[in-house]
C-alpha cells in the first residue's frame, strides 16, 4: 500500500509502498476514503527535519544534555551513533482521516465491517491506504456527513477542545488570532456556542471567508488598528478569552492575546508560538494561560489509545472520542461548514505535490485533502497479499534453512538501534525479512540493514523456508508464545530477555524445547568483553564469591509498558533479569534461594518494584547482592559490579573500565565505549557451538520469576 512517510533526519518526504498492516486487539482495520494534511503541524515537522544537526540541536537544546550526560558515561562514539539511529527513524505523517471498516479486531463492540468511520490519532490514522486505528480513537460518521468532511475530524476536536478550555459563556467575547484552518475551525464553533467572535490574520481573504462563517468581525493584523477594534468590539471590556490559533516562531501572536484581554480573562495557545509571556502584563490583568494538548483528555495517552482504557462521563465529560463526536454532530447539523474550507484535493499518488504546494506557499490553501482509490472492496477485503513488501529482487536469498538465514520479529528502538546495528557486523549473516505490526517499521528495517523483505505478518517469517534462524524482539507480554511457534516451526530461536513472564509459560518452554535447534535468550551482558576477562580470571576458584551489583537504572515513568504487569511485567522481569543471570554466568551454579526488599513508605513518584534490593543464595554456596533502583541521578554511573574470591578482587563499572586485583596485582582495563556484548552474543548464535547451554539461561528465567513471586508474595 502507498504511505507517506518523512525522514526526520533530512527532512525529506517520500511516498512509499509498505506492508498493510493487520486487525490487532482493541482496533479496527480501515480502508482510507480520506485523510486532511494538517498544515501547521506537518509544515513544522518538515521544516523541523530540514535543519542540518547544528539546527536540530539548537532546536532542542534539553535532548543535546540528555546525551552529553549519557555519553560521559557510555562514551561518545556510542551515544552519537544511536543518536543518528534515532534520527533516521521515519515518521508517518497525517492524523486526521476518514474510510471504511474492513475488519474488526477482538474485544471491538459497536462496529461492523463496512461501517463508515472517522479515525484520528498520530502514528494511526496516517496519509497511508489501510490503517489500524484503536477503538478509542474511531467514531462512526453520522447521517449527513461525507468523507471529506469526516476527515477533519482531528482538526476539529482539536478546536473544540481548545473552545472548551476557553470556559466561554452564551453572549461573551473571544478573540481568535491566526484564521487557518484551526482558526477558523473554531470561530464556526464558537458562534455556535452564542459567542461574540473578533477573528485576526495576516490575510485578508481569511478575514473575509472568518465573517462568512460566523465571525462578527474580522482585522487584518498589521493594516487594521486591531487593539483599538478590539476595545471597541467588546466595548471597553477586552476579550473574555483569546485563542491563539497561529503556528508562529515568534512571541507576537501572545503578545496580541495580552494586549486585547480584559482582566482574569483565558488565553488559550492552540497552534504554536513562542512562550515568552509578559509577566507585568500578567500581573496586571491576573491573565490565565493554556496550551491546549491536542483533542482532549486521552490524546497521546498509552493506557487510553493503545489499550482501550475510556474515562468515565460522569468524571471526564469530554475525551478526545466525545470532542471527535460532538465535533461532527455540528457538521451534521450544519452549524461547522467545511466546504468552504476545502481548497485542494490530490490522489494519494500526487501526495508530493500537496506538500511541494504548502512548503513553498505556491498559492493559497486551507484544508488539503488526500483521496484514495477503492482498491478491494467495501467490507472483508483480503489484505493478506499486501502484507509482505520485497526491497530486493533477484536470487538473493538461498531456499535452504541455513543457520546464517535470519528472520527478525519485532523493531522497536533497542531492534533499530542496538541489536540489528550489532547483528549487520556478524560476518556471513543472510538478512531474509523483517516483521513489526507496522508497515511503515517494517520496511525501514529492512531497507535500512538490507533485508530482502519487510512484512506485518510474523508467520510469514516463521513459515519461510529460507530463514532458519528467528529474532524474536516485540513486547515481553508475546515472548513465550512466539518461541514456542518458532520452535515448533523447526527454527533456531534468539529472543530477547525476559524469556516468558510466568513460570507456567517457562514450564511450556521446558517441555517444547528438545535440543535440537539453539534456543538464546538475550542476555548479552555475559558476551561482554570485560565480562570473559572476568570470568577467565576467576577459573580455578574453589571456594563461594561473594558478588554486588549496583544499577543505577533512571526512573521511567509509571505509564510506560515496561510497568504493565500484564506487557511488560515491570522492571523486575524486564531488567532485573540481566543481573540475576550474570550472577549465574559467574558462579556455574543454580540459584537456591531468594530474598527481597523493595522500599517502603512515603514513596513519592517512586515505585517499589524498581527500588528494591536482592540477595541471592547460590548452590555452590555463593551469594550475590542486587541494588536496583530508579531513584539516582542520571549522571552518575549506570552499572558497578564487585566480584571477592580466592584473595581476588574484581570490578567491573558501565562495561568500560574494570580492574582485577589477583595475586598482589592490579590489572586495569579501559575501553573507548560501552559494550554489552550485543554483538559477541549474536556471533555466539548464529556461529557458535551449537551445544549453547539453554539450561543456564532456564535457570536465570526460573530465578528471576521466583524472585517477582517473592516480591509480590513477601
Amino acid at each position: 500500500m502507498k504511505q507517506i512517510i518523512q525522514s526526520y533526519k533530512d527532512g525529506q518526504l517520500e511516498l512509499q509502498n509498505v506492508p498493510a498492516p493487520g486487525a490487532k486487539v482493541g482496533g479496527l482495520l480501515v480502508r482510507n476514503k480520506v485523510s486532511l494534511i494538517s498544515p501547521g503541524t506537518e509544515k513544522y515537522m518538515i521544516e523541523m527535519g530540514q535543519k542540518s544537526l547544528l539546527g536540530k540541536a539548537r532546536a532542542r537544546p534539553d535532548l543535546v544534555r540528555q546525551a552529553w550526560a549519557k555519553a560521559k558515561k557510555e562514551g561518545f562514539l556510542s551515544v552519537f551513533k544511536e543518536a543518528m539511529n534515532r534520527l533516521d527513524e521515519p515518521i508517518p505523517l497525517g492524523y486526521s482521516a476518514a474510510g471504511v471498516v474492513l475488519e474488526v479486531g477482538a474485544g471491538v463492540t459497536g462496529f461492523k465491517p463496512g461501517d463508515r468511520v472517522a479515525a484520528v490519532g498520530a502514528g494511526y490514522a496516517s496519509h497511508a491506504e489501510v490503517l489500524w486505528v484503536p477503538e478509542n480513537l474511531c467514531v462512526p460518521i453520522p447521517p449527513g456527513v461525507d468523507y471529506e468532511e469526516a476527515a477533519f475530524g482531528m482538526l476539529g476536536a482539536i478546536a473544540l477542545h481548545g473552545v472548551r478550555l476557553a470556559e466561554l459563556t452564551l453572549g461573551e467575547s473571544a478573540v481568535v488570532i491566526g484564521l487557518g484552518l484551526l482558526g477558523l475551525l473554531s470561530v464556526q464553533l464558537l458562534a455556535a456556542q452564542g459567542c461574540r467572535v473578533l477573528g485576526v490574520d495576516l490575510q485578508p481573504d481569511k478575514c473575509r471567508l472568518a465573517l462568512e462563517l460566523g465571525a462578527d468581525l474580522a482585522l487584518v493584523s498589521g493594516r487594521d488598528q486591531v487593539e483599538e477594534a478590539a476595545a471597541n468590539f467588546t466595548r471597553g471590556l477586552g476579550a473574555d478569552a483569546v485563542l491563539i490559533c497561529t503556528a508562529s516562531p515568534g512571541p507576537e501572536p501572545v503578545r496580541l492575546a495580552e494586549a486585547v484581554a480584559r482582566e482574569r480573562a483565558r488565553l488559550v495557545l492552540v497552534g504554536m508560538a513562542e512562550l515568552s509571556l509578559t509577566r507585568k502584563t500578567f500581573w496586571e490583568k491576573e491573565l490565565l494561560f493554556t496550551v491546549s494538548k491536542a483533542g482532549g483528555p486521552g490524546s497521546l495517552a498509552p493506557l487510553y489509545e493503545a489499550k482501550g482504557f475510556d474515562y468515565p462521563a460522569a468524571h471526564v465529560r469530554w475525551t478526545v472520542r466525545r470532542n471527535l463526536e460532538a465535533f461532527l454532530d455540528q457538521v451534521a447539523r450544519g452549524r461547522v461548514k467545511l466546504g468552504p474550507l476545502i481548497t485542494h484535493r490530490f490522489p494519494i499518488a500526487d501526495a508530493l505535490q500537496a506538500y511541494d504546494l504548502i512548503l513553498k506557499n505556491r498559492e493559497p490553501y486551507i484544508g488539503v485533502l488526500l483521496t484514495y482509490p477503492e482498491g478491494g472492496g467495501e467490507t472483508g477485503a483480503s489484505l493478506s497479499s499486501d502484507r509482505r513488501v520485497f526491497i530486493k529482487t533477484g536470487p538473493s536469498v538461498a531456499m535452504t534453512a541455513e543457520r546464517q538465514a535470519v528472520g527478525v520479529i519485532g523493531g522497536g528502538m533497542f531492534t533499530r538501534n542496538i541489536l540489528l546495528p550489532a547483528l549487520k557486523k556478524v560476518p556471513g549473516t543472510k538478512l531474509v525479512g523483517a516483521a513489526t505490526t507496522t508497515g511503515v517499521t517494517a520496511r525501514h528495517l529492512a531497507q535500512k540493514f538490507g533485508f530482502a523483505y519487510a512484512t506485518t505478518d510474523y508467520r510469514e517469517i516463521l513459515e519461510d523456508p529460507a530463514i532458519g534462524s528467528v529474532l524474536i524482539t516485540t513486547r515481553h507480554h508475546s515472548h513465550a508464545r512466539l518461541v514456542l511457534e518458532a520452535l515448533a516451526a523447526g527454527k533456531h530461536v534468539f529472543v530477547e530477555k525476559p524469556l516468558c513472564l510466568t513460570l507456567t509459560e517457562l514450564d511450556e518452554i521446558q517441555a517444547a524445547y528438545d535440543g535440537s535447534r539453539i534456543l538464546m535468550v538475550g542476555f548479552n551482558r555475559r558476551y561482554a568483553p570485560l565480562a570473559q576477562k572476568l570470568k577467565a580470571a576467576l577459573a580455578g576458584r574453589t571456594t563461594p564469591l561473594m558478588m554486588v551489583y549496583r544499577i543505577n537504572a533512571g526512573y521511567i515513568p509509571p505509564d510506560h509498558w515496561v510497568h504493565d504487569p500484564e506487557v511488560g511485567g515491570g522492571r523486575l522481569v524486564g531488567e532485573v533479569c540481566h543481573f540475576i543471570d550474570f550472577f549465574h554466568f559467574l558462579t556455574d551454579s543454580e540459584m537456591v534461594q531468594v530474598s527481597i526488599t523493595p522500599i517502603s513508605g512515603e514513596l513519592g513518584k517512586y515505585r517499589p518494584d524498581d527500588n528494591l534490593c536482592l540477595t541471592l543464595t547460590f548452590r555452590d554456596g555463593s551469594v550475590g547482592t542486587i541494588l536496583y533502583t530508579a531513584k539516582g541521578s542520571k549522571t552518575f554511573s549506570r552499572e558497578r559490579l564487585e566480584v571477592y574470591g580466592d584473595e581476588f578482587v574484581g570490578m567491573i563499572e558501565d562495561f568500560r573500565r574494570a580492574e582485577i586485583v589477583q595475586g598482589g596485582r592490579k590489572r586495569r582495563i579501559k575501553k573507548f565505549s560501552m559494550d554489552l556484548g550485543y554483538r559477541a552474543e549474536l556471533v555466539a548464535f548464529l556461529w557458535g557451538d551449537n551445544q549453547i547451554n539453554f539450561s543456564s539461561y532456564l535457570a536465570s528465567s526460573r530465578a528471576t520469576l521466583m524472585a517477582a513471586a517473592a516480591l509480590r508474595h513477601p
